[in-house]
């Protein structure tokens, strides 16, 4: 059933402008899916869905093509959402546009960085811990250079 549900996602995300677990959720009810926002909220991250603003200026879900496509997603997200950033220590704090702070942690996650030990997203806020503050100044001024 999960798989089933997850080629679903990928299937509507490809066809239908989504931009919200809530839309996605609805979405997959009308295709005979029954899931919950937490079960669906899985199914991003394990999809490693990321938000793009499409030309109409809304942001939607869609599935990265490649690494070079990752990597341009992320800069894109640090572009259109970042409102702030301050290294405190070990972590990095990321302050962005509300409900995009998951789409980041999404996009840093794949990007395999050295020396981070995890990320915790809210609606507005991610936090990237690093193992040092060496590694979460390294990653600070990263981030100071895709902005």
């Amino acid at each position: 059933m999960k798989n089933e549900r997850q080629r679903k996602i990928v299937e509507i995300v490809s066809v239908k402008n989504v931009g919200t677990q809530a839309e996605l959720t609805r979405e997959l009810r009308l295709a005979g899916f029954h899931a919950t926002q937490a079960t669906v909220s899985r199914d991003i991250r394990e999809l490693r869905l990321v938000k793009e603003l499409d030309p109409s200026g809304e942001y939607r879900y869609i599935m990265p093509a490649d690494p070079a496509s990752d990597m341009e997603t992320l800069r894109n997200i640090f572009r259109e959402c970042v409102t702030n950033y301050v290294c405190a220590q070990n972590i990095v704090v990321i302050k962005t546009l509300p409900g995009l702070a998951p789409a980041a942690c999404i996009a840093i996650d794949k990007m395999d960085i050295k020396d981070m030990a995890g990320t915790i997203a809210g609606d507005d806020t991610a936090f990237l811990a690093m193992r040092d503050n060496e590694a979460a100044q390294r990653l600070y001024k990263e981030i100071k250079e895709y902005l």
